[in-house]
């Protein structure tokens, strides 16, 4: 399988795969959104919310180059369709790293990202024990045990961001 990022208009990415998938009901491509869930604390009181890890880009899923230069088309006359990276004319497949990220969060984490369960060492550093953390903790720039949260850095085509995703501290390993 090969994947392929698009830019969509950002926040209408869950709205682009619904027209996508009512104007094209047979197609074999699969897309893949990728989303986070945060708890956000406002006035005291704690609410869920849910946002995309990547936003603005869909991951498209082909079984090849040959069956993207086919549906291509498909994508691009869907309402709120930006490009194709690395451009239009370069339609190619994520490899290497970028891969590697997009499918972490594809495959482990399904389509909402939940809380990762972490214990923290004496020296204070973090341990992740499974959830979408796991396998990321060379990329945690900051912890914030108070709100849960671990400030990570991706890289995707060069270009990097910061997103927060959330943990649940099981407790702490001492000697």
């Amino acid at each position: 399988m090969n994947y392929y990022a698009i830019q969509v208009k950002t926040y209408s990415e869950d709205k682009f795969i619904e027209i996508f998938k009512t104007q094209n009901p047979e197609t074999a491509l699969t897309l893949h959104f990728p989303k986070r869930q945060l708890n956000i604390r406002k006035m005291g009181k704690i609410k869920t919310a849910t946002s995309p890890i990547f936003p603005g880009y869909i991951f498209v899923e082909a079984s090849g180059d040959k069956e993207m230069q086919e549906r291509q088309w498909e994508l691009r006359r869907t309402k709120g369709f930006y490009r194709f990276l690395i451009s239009n004319q370069e339609i190619t497949p994520l490899a290497d790293s970028d891969l590697e990220l997009v499918l972490h969060f594809i495959k482990n984490a399904g389509s909402v990202a939940g809380r990762s369960k972490v214990y923290f060492n004496e020296d204070s550093r973090i341990i992740v024990v499974e959830g979408p953390l796991m396998g990321l903790e060379g990329r945690i720039l900051k912890v914030d045990k108070r709100k849960g949260r671990a400030k990570i850095k991706l890289d995707l085509y060069n270009d990097s961001f910061t997103i927060d995703l959330a943990f649940e501290v099981i407790g702490s390993l001492d000697k």
